[in-house]
């Protein structure tokens, strides 16, 4: 597995080594080796390259596909919509939705799980909060 994720040249190496990438690599070998039925993702494109982070889409879908069950835990909705059928939204420790992708963009006229996560949970307009943001960066 660790030839297939690009970093078997470097098996023989102390894991201190590892840039974060690396380490991520090696969690998500972890987490496969033993064939769970369940697998559990936490952030799990968290420093990997591009290409790995295509390839673990691909893994996590090629898995779901073979009956395992994978529960994906990310803040990176764009991925999250990439590769979940299913989602639950949580907001504040309360789940503020539970449906399928397509459903939840369907119901909430919103063409991304993005723009439905903001409708759901956030108030605040982010575009006047980033404005704000540049703006005091810029008067000092």
């Amino acid at each position: 597995m660790l030839a297939l994720l690009g970093i078997g040249d470097a098996a023989e190496q102390s894991i201190g080594s590892y840039s974060k990438g690396m380490k991520q690599k090696v969690l998500i070998c972890a987490a496969l080796l033993h064939d769970p039925d369940v697998v559990i993702f936490d952030e799990p494109e968290s420093g990997l390259d591009v290409g790995t982070a295509l390839v673990l889409r691909h893994l996590v879908r090629t898995l779901a596909s073979r009956g395992k069950a994978i529960l994906y835990s990310s803040h990176i909705l764009e991925s999250v919509e990439k590769v979940c059928e299913n989602v639950i939204v949580l907001h504040r420790g309360r789940v503020a939705a539970d449906a399928s992708v397509q459903h939840l963009r369907t119901v909430m006229s919103r063409g991304s799980l993005e723009e439905v996560f903001s409708q759901l949970v956030i108030h605040d307009d982010p575009e006047r909060t980033a404005a704000d943001i540049a703006d005091l960066v810029s008067s000092h």
